[in-house]
C-alpha cells in the first residue's frame, strides 16, 4: 500500500550560492500561496522562489510542483496500481517523501529508460527517482545524489530448470533490460566507481528487452534460458506467480541514486544539493530503512561494501 508521511519539512540553509533565500520555510508554512502576479509559491522548505532567475530549484518552488520520472514496469520499486490508477512502490514513496520535505507536489512522467539515462531531458522532468545506478558513463550527462539504497542483482531460470549454477549458463541465452546495468555487466563493461564485480557468465548470448517485465515474459515463453534483474524484482515476480526461480546467490549489489540532467536549461545545482541533503536526512532518521523493510522485507539501504 502506498504510504504518505507527514514529517517536519527540512530547512534548507541559504548557503546555496545560486539560490539566495530560495528555501528557508518552517513546519508552520506548508500551504501554497498565490503571489501578486497570479503564480503559486510552494510553502514548506520552499520560500521565495522568485529570488534566483534561471535556477531549477527556484522554479520548482515557485510552481509548487516537481516533475519526476520513474519506471512503472519495475515492481516493487514502481508500478501502476490498476485498481486505484496511482503509482505505487519503493521509488514512488521515496520520491513522494522528497517532494513532501521540499514542500511541493509531484507530477509523474514515465519516459523510456534510454531517454532518462541519455540526459538532455529538455525540461520534460526535473529529476529521476527510478533506481538508477551511478555508472561512470552516466555521470558524464547526469548529476546524482548519494545512493538511497543498494540493490542486489540475480539471475533467474525457469522453475525446475536443470541449470543449477552460473557456470551452467554456458551456451545459453540470457534476457536483460537493454541499457540497464545488468546488460553492461553481462557484456563485461559495467563500471561503477568504487565497486568491483565478479566476471560475467562465460559463453552466453545476450538478448535485450525494453523492461524487466518483458524479460520475465520472454523467460516464461522460452525465448531466453535465463533472465537477469534486481533480486527484489525477481522475488516480486515469483511471488506473483511467475514460474521461475533464483539461480544461486545474488551476484553483486549496486548503488542507486536520484538523477538530474546536467544539460538542464535552468541551473540544477541547488536542486541537486537540496535533494542530496534530504536523502542524507532520510538515511539518518530511518525513513529509507522503514520503506525498504516495507517494500523489500529487508533493509538494503546500507552500503554492503562499507
Amino acid at each position: 500500500m502506498r504510504r504518505f508521511r507527514f514529517r517536519s519539512i527540512l530547512v534548507l540553509v541559504a548557503a546555496l550560492s545560486l539560490v539566495a533565500a530560495a528555501c528557508g520555510g518552517g513546519d508552520d508554512d506548508t500551504t501554497d500561496t498565490a503571489d501578486g502576479d497570479g503564480t503559486t509559491t510552494a510553502g514548506g522548505a520552499c520560500a521565495d522562489a522568485d529570488a534566483a532567475a534561471g535556477d531549477l530549484l527556484a522554479q520548482v518552488c515557485s510552481d509548487g510542483v516537481i516533475k519526476v520520472s520513474t519506471d512503472p514496469a519495475y515492481p516493487p520499486q514502481s508500478s501502476l496500481d490498476p485498481e486505484t490508477g496511482e503509482y505505487v512502490g519503493f521509488d514512488i514513496d521515496v520520491a513522494t517523501e522528497i517532494a513532501d520535505r521540499l514542500g511541493v507536489t509531484i507530477e509523474w512522467e514515465t519516459p523510456k529508460w534510454e531517454a532518462i539515462t541519455a540526459g538532455n531531458w529538455q525540461g520534460r522532468w526535473d529529476m529521476s527517482v527510478g533506481s538508477m545506478t551511478v555508472t561512470a558513463e552516466r555521470t558524464e550527462v547526469l548529476d546524482f545524489t548519494p545512493a538511497y539504497y543498494f540493490t542486489p542483482s540475480s539471475i533467474a531460470v525457469p522453475e525446475g530448470s536443470d541449470i543449477t549454477t552460473v557456470d551452467g549458463l554456458n551456451g545459453k541465452t540470457v534476457g536483460v533490460c537493454s541499457g540497464c546495468t545488468y546488460d553492461f555487466f553481462l557484456q563485461g563493461t559495467l563500471d561503477i566507481p568504487g565497486f568491483e564485480f565478479p566476471p560475467p557468465p562465460a559463453g552466453i548470448s545476450i538478448k535485450g528487452f525494453d523492461t524487466d517485465s518483458t524479460v520475465f515474459q520472454a523467460l516464461e515463453s522460452g525465448q531466453v534460458d535465463a533472465a537477469m534483474s534486481a533480486t527484489p524484482t525477481i522475488e516480486n515476480a515469483i511471488e506473483k506467480g511467475r514460474p521461475m526461480q533464483l539461480l544461486g546467490e545474488p551476484l553483486f549489489s549496486e548503488p542507486l541514486s536520484v538523477a538530474f540532467d546536467k544539460s538542464s536549461e535552468l541551473d540544477q545545482t541547488s536542486l541537486v544539493e537540496a535533494v542530496s541533503g534530504i536523502v542524507e536526512e532520510m538515511h539518518g532518521d530511518g525513513t529509507l530503512s522503514d520503506l525498504s523493510n516495507e517494500w523489500f522485507g529487508q533493509d538494503i539501504t546500507v552500503d554492503p561494501s562499507a
